[in-house]
């Protein structure tokens, strides 16, 4: 079996106190470490919209301290990937954060995010392999969500470049890349959107012309609607099966939920630790098994 990393897309959501974080919080009480506690993996979302200081990031290395397995994995701003417009300095601030967490070995690697309007072109694939060339220490997953980036030439392009191609579930709707695992190297990177079609196809309207928000509440607050959305067990033990299907290929395999208003992720992702894991018993809080009551049978 491949090294697992399963975890969600970012921790810090208000609206998780009472289905994952314990309702009566002490000062000292902090939300990282409570939810290190349970997994082995996080990716950073916050990285997008600002460029997090570096005593940010080293406050993240210290609070999950004793979990030798710990790795967060960065999104790369938005400057890079939707703007597509970065200075030297812009690069110099984020390797230095990137270069915290190597020191740390808690870098799992960069997610490279484009938007569905970034289809497969000579220009956007010069673009890419520009990125790739700057942050070529660091493993990096490539997040297309065009169906153009779906072919043989794409997978040989990204081979050389030792990307790894991210598999991602979401509505199927236009030109959207369907769930379809493709290994490109020696990692997997699958992330999971939910399948809220109608959310998504009332935000569709923007996609072409996709205007970054500068402000995290704000952009939260349009996205969210979009991933809300609960993974049935029929649906979690398909998706297992296709992940499953790839282990002999690969070295390592992460598994990121961004389903993540209300908890859902969190609760998707104990579900899915269970049945990548040979249906071993999970550790899980009272706290999310009050919210979800099925998550109870695979409770240790």
């Amino acid at each position: 079996t491949p090294l697992l990393h399963i975890g969600t897309a970012g921790w810090s959501y208000k609206d998780w106190i009472g289905p994952f974080y314990p309702q009566a919080q002490s000062r000292d009480f902090d939300w990282l470490e409570f939810y290190s506690q349970y997994f082995n993996c996080v990716e950073v979302n916050s990285t997008y919209y600002t460029y997090v200081s570096p005593s940010t990031v080293r406050g993240w290395v210290s609070k999950v301290s004793d979990k030798d397995d710990f790795v967060f994995t960065i999104k790369l701003h938005q400057d890079f990937t939707h703007k597509r417009k970065f200075t030297d300095e812009n690069i110099k601030t984020f390797t230095k954060n990137l270069e915290i967490l190597t020191k740390a070995n808690r870098l799992g690697g960069i997610l490279i995010q484009f938007p569905y309007s970034f289809a497969f072109s000579n220009a956007t694939a010069e673009y890419l392999q520009k990125l790739s060339d700057i942050f070529q220490e660091y493993n990096r997953f490539v997040e297309v969500r065009h169906k153009s980036w779906n072919n043989p030439d794409v997978y040989k392009f990204f081979n050389e470049l030792d990307l790894t191609f991210c598999t991602i579930d979401q509505p199927q709707i236009g030109e959207a890349l369907s769930f379809e695992p493709i290994i490109t190297n020696s990692r997997a990177y699958l992330r999971f959107h939910g399948r809220n079609k109608e959310a998504w196809l009332h935000s569709i309207r923007s996609f072409g012309k996709e205007k970054p928000s500068t402000d995290p509440d704000e952009a939260y607050k349009q996205q969210s609607l979009r991933y809300d959305y609960l993974y049935s067990m029929g649906e979690l033990i398909e998706i297992a099966q296709k992940i499953k299907e790839v282990y002999d290929k690969v070295k390592e395999v992460y598994v990121i939920m961004n389903n993540h208003p209300q908890g859902k992720g969190v609760a998707n992702a104990f579900e899915l630790i269970h049945l990548l894991t040979e249906k071993s018993k999970v550790k899980i809080p009272e706290t999310i098994l009050k919210t979800f009551p099925r998550l109870q049978r695979i409770s240790k």
